[in-house]
Order: C-alpha cells, then sequence, then structure tokens
C-alpha cells in the first residue's frame, strides 16, 4: 500500500492530479471532505467554511483534520487530498510510516485566481484581495513549507493536456 499525501495551493491543479490518480486506480480521500462534512454538521454557512476549519486547527491543533481523515484511509493504494501543514504529513508518516510520500501542485497565484473565480463554487473569492487573504490564511497553517518539502512537485502553468500528462507520468512513477 502507497499513501500519497496531495499539497498545494487553491487553484493549483490538485483536482485535476485526483482524477488522474483515480484513473491509475488510487483511492481518493479529500481533507475538505471531511471539513465540509463536520462544518454542515455545525450548521456552518459554505461561505465560512474556511474560517470554521481554521478555527477547529486553533481549537484542536493544526494537525486535527489529518487526525480526522487518518482512520477513512483502507487497504491499497490512496491520495489523500488537501494538507495544508507538516503537522499534518507527521500525522500521515506516524499512521502510514514509509508509505508516504507527498506530491506537491504549483501554479502562480496569476493563473490561480482567475480558475478560482471560473469554476463557480461558492468558497471562491469575490476579489483578489479575498484570494490574497485566503492564500495567507492556509500559508500562515504551513502550506508553503509542506510545497518547499514535498517529496516530489509538479508545476501546471501549461495547457490541462500537458498537466495530465505530466501528472500521469508522477503517480505512475511513484506508484512503482
Amino acid at each position: 500500500m502507497g499513501v500519497l499525501i496531495l499539497t498545494g495551493m487553491p487553484g493549483a491543479g490538485k483536482e485535476e492530479l485526483v482524477s488522474v490518480a483515480i484513473e491509475l486506480g488510487y483511492q481518493v480521500r479529500r481533507m475538505g471532505d471531511v471539513v465540509r462534512a463536520e462544518a454542515s454538521k455545525n450548521g456552518v454557512p459554505a461561505q465560512d467554511v474556511g474560517k470554521f476549519a481554521h478555527e477547529e486547527r486553533q481549537r484542536h491543533g493544526y494537525d486535527i483534520w489529518a487526525k480526522r481523515i487518518v482512520p477513512l484511509v483502507g487497504d491499497g493504494d490512496t491520495l489523500i487530498d488537501g494538507c495544508r501543514g507538516m503537522s499534518e504529513v507527521n500525522v500521515f508518516r506516524s499512521a502510514f510510516g514509509e508509505h508516504v510520500k507527498v506530491v506537491a501542485v504549483h501554479s502562480s497565484p496569476s493563473t490561480r485566481y482567475p480558475r478560482l473565480v471560473s469554476r463557480g463554487r461558492s468558497d471562491a473569492p469575490r476579489d483578489r484581495q479575498e484570494f490574497d487573504e485566503r492564500d495567507k490564511r492556509e500559508l500562515g497553517w504551513g502550506l508553503g513549507e509542506t510545497i518547499a518539502l514535498a517529496d516530489a512537485l509538479i508545476v501546471n502553468e501549461g495547457t490541462l493536456e500537458s498537466f495530465r500528462a505530466d501528472a500521469f507520468a508522477l503517480l505512475k512513477e511513484l506508484k512503482g
């Protein structure tokens, strides 16, 4: 069993990498799904989910979402999407040992901002200031360090086809 931990800034292209992983037979667990489910259970409106995730990190520790997703990982190759900090990586390494590899997706802010706006999700930034504030919040959780210390980095600045080909090659290599 291999466990890939996927990290990257919002809008970098993590979801496209997830779709390639599914094609290669990886099970996928999304930390964001755990956050949204917990937020919904607590009556948190969609636009406040990021704030809720941050408050939970402050209340229970920055590794709370990793601890909550570990029991959801079964046997077989698994990709965990949405890691935001090294404290979360440490939870995964403690739970799954040497089977853990961290994969980071990188795109520039000038590429990510229009992607986030165009996908039309409820948590999409309303303007550039809101986008920058979200980036600062997530970087404050240690996301930059997690990206910098990843075992593998894939850059997503070109075409979708090019990124998917690069993702396929990387994931196939990591799968062994």
